[in-house]
């Protein structure tokens, strides 16, 4: 290992008490990138390619004789090792996160993991860019190489699961928000004499201007309860995928009424006056909370200036004295 001491000399000389391990970094960028173009290039599989030309003899079909389609994206379907989790559970959950944040392609891990591998190197490229490129000329220390070169690519990584988080957030508070105008219209159409599953279809449609992504929950029930499945089961998986413990509350009431029995259109009514009278104490709770959230701003932009009204001419009598007296 005596070879490697003259390189380490270069190296740290060169870039700082990190060199070397800035070095083994961009060796490490550079056979991800020399890797990428291989991989693309690999022989496809052949049961990959009768599957492909079966798919094309089934999409010259018309659509009332496919009963399904498998939507796969066959660029990903190569790196689908790298691109899923190995575990179980961990898929599992990322699948519920994409889910509830209306990401429900069956792809959508995959993108997931794609945009968090392409977006950390491009982050990791441009710090790259930016220090022995842009800046080549000064010296940086190790803490700040770090932060230059490794902060864009973790920034990056982190990205797609920030406006993931968010994306679910802002699609759960709009399905809290329509729901009880969904519910209000779904006891209009029962009491009108429509059954359960034609006054989803009816509410599903009239919401869609409002309310998309309540709507398009509302589609789901329908095509999977046309397609046979069970309804305990559409139901809960509706609840599952909002993630909004109203929705979850609904389908628990709208089982126990088919259970035993009971009118569907008294526990819609009886639920959809709970869902208008939690909506108002909602209200009432955030109109509560803004007058704390305002005594800050209230105190910054209305103290300062007050002072300034008020002692302000004292301070310049005060001053005016002091100079006659000298």
């Amino acid at each position: 290992m005596e070879f490697l001491a003259p390189i380490n000399d270069f190296l740290t000389s060169q870039f700082g008490p990190l060199g070397p391990l800035i070095a083994v970094g961009i060796l490490g960028l550079f056979m991800v990138l020399l890797t990428i173009p291989i991989l693309l290039n690999q022989p496809e599989d052949p049961l990959k390619k009768l599957q492909r030309n079966l798919e094309k003899e089934k999409s010259r079909t018309p659509k009332k004789e496919r009963l399904r389609q498998t939507g796969r994206n066959e660029q990903l379907e190569k790196f689908a090792t790298f691109l899923e989790p190995k575990d179980a559970e961990e898929l599992t959950a990322i699948q519920l996160k994409l889910t509830q944040a209306g990401y429900q392609s069956r792809d959508a891990v995959r993108f997931f993991h794609f945009a968090q591998f392409a977006l950390g190197l491009i982050g990791l490229v441009a710090g790259l860019v930016y220090v022995f490129v842009l800046n080549a000329d000064t010296e940086f220390t190790g803490q700040q190489l770090a932060m230059y070169v490794v902060g864009p690519g973790a920034a990056g990584y982190m990205f797609p699961k920030y406006w993931v988080t968010r994306r679910a957030e802002a699609r759960k508070e709009a399905i809290t928000r329509g729901f009880p105008d969904a519910l209000d219209m779904m006891l209009v159409c029962v009491e009108a004499g429509q059954s359960l599953d034609q006054s989803i279809v009816r509410v599903a449609r009239e919401i869609r201007a409002s309310y998309p992504d309540l709507a398009d929950e509302f589609e789901i029930v329908a095509n999977e309860l046309k397609a046979g499945k069970d309804k305990e089961r559409v139901l809960r998986d509706m609840g599952t995928r909002c993630g909004v413990t109203d929705v979850s509350s609904f389908v628990t009431v709208m089982i126990q009424s088919a259970t035993f029995g009971t009118s569907i259109a008294e526990a819609l009514r009886v639920y959809a006056g709970e869902m208008r009278d939690k909506r108002v104490m909602r209200a009432e709770e955030a109109a509560n909370k803004l007058p704390t959230k305002m005594t800050l701003a209230t105190m910054m932009l209305t103290v300062p200036p007050l002072l300034v009204i008020l002692v302000g001419p004292s301070v310049g009598g005060i001053m005016e004295l002091g100079n006659m007296s000298k």
